[in-house]
C-alpha cells in the first residue's frame, strides 16, 4: 500500500510522508515539527507546506525523536526553529558526528548545530510527555499525549514491529525494556517514525508486537 503524502491525524497533527527513506514528519499546528526527514526532498516538502498554507520560516520548534540522519537531515530547512532532542543524542548534533548519525548512508553532509533544548524523561513539551525509550539509540524518545491516547513513537515502535538495534547506540536489552514501558500505557493512536500510523487500537497492536518479539527470542 502506497502511503499518501499528507494524512490528517486530527485537528492538531498532520503526517507528511516524503519517501520511504525519509522519516515521517509530523506537524503540530503551524509552528512545530516532529522529525524532519533526510533533507533530500526539499522541493517536495516545500510544495506540501505551500499547499498547507505554511512555509519553513513559520516553524519555530523541531523535536527530533533521535539522532539518525533520516530524522534530522532536514532540520536546516527550518532556519527559525529551535532544536529539541534527548540529552544523550544531543552531542551527535552538536559535534556534527556523521558516523553516529549514519549520515553517509543517505549521502548527507553533517555540520555541527546548536541544540536549544536537551530533553529528559518526563519533560512536558507541546502537549506531550517525553518518554525516554533507549534501544534504537541511547537517546531515543517517544512523545505521549495521555488525554488523546496518542504516541509518537519515532523508531522505537512501528505499526508491526520494533526498531533495529544494530546501529550505533543500539541495544536489544534497552529496547526490550522500552517496549515493556510503552505496553503499560493507554494508547489508541501510534504515530511511528516510518510507515503507516495505527489510528485505533494502539494497545492491541503493541500487545501483538510484544508477543511476536517474545516468540522470536
Amino acid at each position: 500500500m502506497v502511503m499518501p503524502l499528507v494524512t490528517k491525524i486530527n485537528d492538531k497533527i498532520t503526517l507528511i510522508h516524503l519517501s520511504d527513506l525519509d522519516s515521517n514528519i509530523y506537524l503540530l499546528g503551524k509552528d512545530t515539527v516532529i522529525d524532519s526527514g533526510t533533507g533530500s526532498n526539499f522541493v517536495r516538502l516545500y510544495d506540501i507546506l505551500k499547499k498547507l498554507k505554511l512555509d519553513f520560516e513559520l516553524v519555530k520548534n523541531i523535536v527530533n525523536t533521535h539522532m539518525h540522519w533520516d530524522h534530522i537531515g532536514g532540520n536546516g530547512f527550518f532556519s527559525n526553529a529551535k532544536i529539541h532532542i534527548h540529552e544523550k543524542d544531543a552531542l551527535v548534533l552538536e559535534k556534527g558526528d556523521a558516523n553516529m548519525s549514519n549520515a553517509a548512508y543517505f549521502s548527507g553532509k553533517m555540520k555541527p548545530v546548536k541544540v536549544a533544548v536537551k530533553l529528559k524523561d518526563g519533560d512536558q513539551i507541546f502537549g506531550f510527555k517525553v518518554l525516554h525509550t533507549p534501544g534504537h539509540t541511547q537517546g531515543s524518545i517517544c512523545l505521549y499525549d495521555p488525554k488523546d491516547k496518542i504516541l509518537i513513537s519515532g523508531d522505537t515502535l512501528f505499526a508491526d514491529g520494533v526498531g533495529r538495534t544494530d546501529l550505533a547506540g543500539g541495544s536489544e536489552d534497552d529496547l526490550s525494556a522500552s517496549i515493556e514501558k510503552l505496553s503499560s500505557l493507554k494508547i489508541d493512536k501510534i504515530l511511528p517514525g516510518h510507515g503507516e500510523p495505527v489510528l485505533k487500537g494502539g494497545e492491541k497492536a503493541i500487545k501483538s508486537i510484544v508477543s511476536s518479539v517474545d516468540e522470536e527470542v
